[in-house]
């Protein structure tokens, strides 16, 4: 994934704002399990009562804590109320505090954060120093103030202080809590309404974060969806753009199969793994974290537990990754292999059917689906296996945490709603590692992907542009020379064209003629740079083609392949394909040329009859006519028909050619003709004879009649001797 990492700088600002909303996620998660621990320990258990300091206290229940407090105590109890007696109480007051009516109340002032913790640490420590004091008097049946004369008191406060320790935090909390409630009752405060306000309350705040965690979420699958639909788009492109580039030798490593399948599925891999990289792998680290710190931060001494179930998550993990990672790439390569087989049964449908050969082509399709049914079974399964593995810790863990967390809840070391955050924050931390792990089994299918769509991104081009290219003057128009070529296939051990060296002139046809396999095709694909000579040069007007930009070249260039190929569109838009600028009066004179206005002219929608991809919906022969037509319409400088007549029946092939001639005789335009048969050449200007890679013959046909064996032949076994003696 990480060599695709260059396509996301387009996607550099919202990729930071999903992770911002991934924070913000992460944190309405994170504080819901501490809200949810309040409302048990605080609103169900201790009745809405917050914290150990009063609110509001009788004079009377102060007095005793003042007795035990000490100089420092006292002065911040004197700073922190300010005592109102029924004769100053306002109605307010009097409403909200009804025993305020008969003895003056205490009421808190407002004071700082720091004022705060001091003075609820003081109620503590003097609240179990009095009851030391209580229980001890009560043992020896004396009164308070005579039992602190004998011992002092400073005796008690040590013991008091002894007995927080021991108790914890938690416990100390509650209780004093619970001392808070007890004077609360004895004023004759609302409990009931105090208990639900801080429900409530507190669940309504639940709430919000509850609905801001799901907005972010909303937002962040919103983006990374968006940013994952526009990398594949822009790899698309690249991939797309990089193809039309490729020369036939790139195209011989790629084929079109392997292509298709990088293009669509591969990139669709790498799509989906990225909305899940955004959405899981960034998230599942900073959720894990946050969980981690408020787990280690709790009163509950369970840790090792989380501990234990990461680990063996990470072994069951790991366990899958080594047997399932090599058959993501097996996985890839069967895809391919499925549709090249798939895209071969499909083009030879009709000879596949004429052989009556439908059975094996079944067969050979089973095979293919078959091994790669087995792969996606065998993943699938080991998946499948993984889940209630995990489900299984999970549950174990939560048991584990419920065992150990009620004995420390009867200890008294730590409270209900304490173990209920725990358990959701230990979850919290083994799904983030539960999902980072299960995205890294499936990230390395995308991982394979990535390296595929790479490959082709990466592929240098056989041919490309020279640095410093240069362009055709415009002195010269047409005048194609080659000089002493040889050219071998990539790989290859022998030159299939050996030595080639003659000059094709404006104006003028040159035809080329040889048996199967002499190297005619090739010769011409050389001119367009579809390959690059080995040796020797080519020249056009002057220039040598290797350094001239390749678009330049080829806007010279009207190309017609030995079969012809129409784009899915209309008759129009093929045809325009070569000359988007093209008039009404330019369409019509390149059908007529091409021999095509008569069976189009039939068309109902005329040039505007719809064209199916491939052109599977005209004949071989219209084919072949349409793509001629596309060719004169674009008025090169130079033709190139690479056996292009193949299809067409004497009569139209012979038409065609007059017209054709007529037409580059006018504009002065330079034709290379490739051709099987010899009355397709017979009038050309120059004609080369190929045998085996080599030139054998240079002439016109009643030159090399006389003076080349091997055209002799050829002209022989197509023509009668009254037809030679003809010509």
């Amino acid at each position: 994934m990480t060599k695709l990492a260059r396509y996301l700088k387009p996607f550099v600002v919202p990729i930071l704002v999903v992770i911002g909303l991934l924070f913000m996620q992460a944190y309405c998660e994170l504080t819901l399990p501490d809200y949810m621990q309040n409302i048990v320990n605080i609103g169900i258990q201790n009745n809405g009562i917050e914290h150990g300091v009063y609110e509001q206290v009788r004079e009377s229940t102060l007095e005793p804590f003042l007795m035990v407090a000490t100089d420092d105590q006292k002065e911040l109890i004197e700073n922190s109320y300010t005592l109102v007696t029924p004769d100053e109480a306002s109605e307010l007051q009097l409403d909200e505090i009804p025993v305020l009516k008969d003895e003056n109340v205490y009421i808190l002032n407002d004071i700082s954060d720091e004022s705060f913790t001091e003075l609820e640490n003081s109620f503590a420590e003097m609240d179990m120093t009095f009851a030391e004091i209580s229980s001890d008097a009560k043992e020896k049946n004396v009164e308070i103030p005579v039992l602190l004369m004998q011992n002092g008191i400073k005796t008690y406060r040590e013991q008091a202080k002894k007995q927080i320790e021991a108790l914890g935090s938690s416990t100390v909390s509650s209780l004093t809590c619970q001392m808070v409630k007890s004077e609360y009752e004895a004023m004759g405060l609302d409990m009931a309404a105090i208990q639900q306000n801080y429900i409530i309350h507190s669940g309504l705040v639940m709430l919000g974060y509850a609905l801001g965690s799901a907005g972010c979420a909303i937002l962040v699958g919103f983006f990374a969806s968006k940013i994952a639909a526009g990398l594949s788009k822009n790899l698309r492109e690249a991939v797309f753009k990089k193809v039309t580039y490729f020369s036939n030798e790139n195209f011989n490593k790629f084929n079109t199969s392997t292509l298709i399948t990088r293009t669509t599925n591969d990139i669709q891999q790498v799509q989906m793994a990225l909305v899940m990289m955004l959405r899981i792998v960034v998230y599942a680290p900073i959720m894990g974290i946050g969980a981690l710190l408020h787990v280690m931060s709790s009163e509950a001494n369970m840790t090792w537990i989380i501990a234990l179930c990461v680990v063996l998550i990470l072994s069951v993990v790991m366990v899958v990754f080594i047997v399932v990672m090599p058959k993501f790439k097996i996985m890839q390569k069967l895809t391919d292999k499925l549709n090249s087989v798939v895209r071969e049964l499909l083009d030879g449908m009709l000879v596949i059917r004429a052989f009556n050969n439908e059975k094996v082509e079944e067969e050979k399709f089973d095979k293919a689906n078959m091994d790669i049914t087995k792969v996606g079974l065998f993943t699938s399964r080991a998946m499948a296996i993984m889940m209630p593995v995990m489900m299984f810790l999970m549950n174990g863990t939560t048991l584990l945490i419920l065992w150990f967390g009620s004995k420390q809840v009867d200890a008294g070391m730590i409270q209900v709603g304490s173990i209920m955050a725990f358990m959701q924050y230990a979850m919290q931390v083994i799904m983030a590692f539960l999902m980072i792990t299960v995205v890294s089994i499936m990230i390395p299918r995308a991982n394979v992907s990535a390296l595929r769509i790479n490959e082709i991104l990466t592929t240098n081009l056989s041919i490309t542009d020279d640095e410093h290219v240069q362009s055709f003057d415009g002195n010269e128009h047409g005048t194609i020379r080659f000089e002493n070529v040889s050219f071998r296939y990539p790989g290859a051990d022998e030159d299939i064209l050996t030595d080639i060296s003659f000059e094709a002139k404006p104006g003028e046809v040159t035809a080329f003629i040889g048996s199967t396999g002499s190297g005619k095709s090739t010769l011409i694909n050389l001119v367009p740079r579809f390959y690059d000579v080995s040796e020797g040069s080519i020249y056009i007007d002057g220039k040598d083609i290797r350094n001239v930009e390749q678009k330049e070249l080829r806007n010279k260039i009207g190309y017609v392949p030995q079969k012809g190929i129409l784009l899915a569109g209309t008759i129009r838009s093929n045809l325009l394909y070569a000359n988007p600028n093209a008039s009404d009066e330019d369409i019509d004179e390149a059908l007529r040329i091409s021999q095509s206005k008569e069976f189009v002219d039939t068309k109902p929608l005329g040039v505007d009859e719809p064209i199916s991809q491939g052109g599977t919906n005209v004949s071989g022969g219209q084919k072949q006519r349409l793509s001629i037509a596309r060719a004169i319409i674009k008025k090169p400088e130079i033709y190139i028909f690479d056996d292009s007549f193949s299809a067409l029946d004497f009569k139209t092939d012979a038409a065609l050619r007059e017209e054709l001639m007529k037409s580059c005789k006018k504009t002065g335009s330079t034709v290379l003709l490739v051709a099987q048969r010899i009355s397709s050449i017979l009038h050309a200007d120059q004609i080369i004879v190929l045998d085996e890679g080599r030139m054998v013959g240079k002439g016109t046909h009643q030159e090399l009649i006389k003076s080349c064996r091997i055209y002799q032949e050829i002209a022989s076994s197509q023509l009668s001797k009254e037809e030679l003696a003809n010509v």
